[in-house]
């Protein structure tokens, strides 16, 4: 399934991290409940619609990897693939 986000949203993939100890041990993703405040983007809408009618050019582009606000994105799962969707306002920057 292909996801098109409309107007100024994006979807964004976020890779799930798997952290060790320094001892070695490996802790799961149910270790850390925190939201991810990072990732990349997969998907744009085609900008916001203006009041003349015509629409906003998107910031970003897909594959760029962006740092957005910590709980501005919902989340969203598409054939066992979690996604995050958010406005483009919320993201922040973009990571070079």
């Amino acid at each position: 399934m292909k996801l098109k986000p409309l107007n100024n949203q994006v979807i964004i993939s976020t890779s799930s991290k798997e952290e060790v100890t320094k001892s070695g041990i490996v802790l799961p993703d149910t270790m850390d409940k925190e939201k991810p405040e990072q990732g990349e983007v997969v998907a744009i809408g085609p900008g916001k619609l203006l009041d003349n009618g015509s629409r906003a050019e998107m910031t970003v582009k897909v594959g760029d990897k962006v740092v957005f606000k910590k709980y501005s994105p919902d989340d969203i799962k598409v054939d066992g693939q979690e996604y995050l969707v958010i406005n483009e306002n919320d993201i922040l920057a973009i990571i070079e």
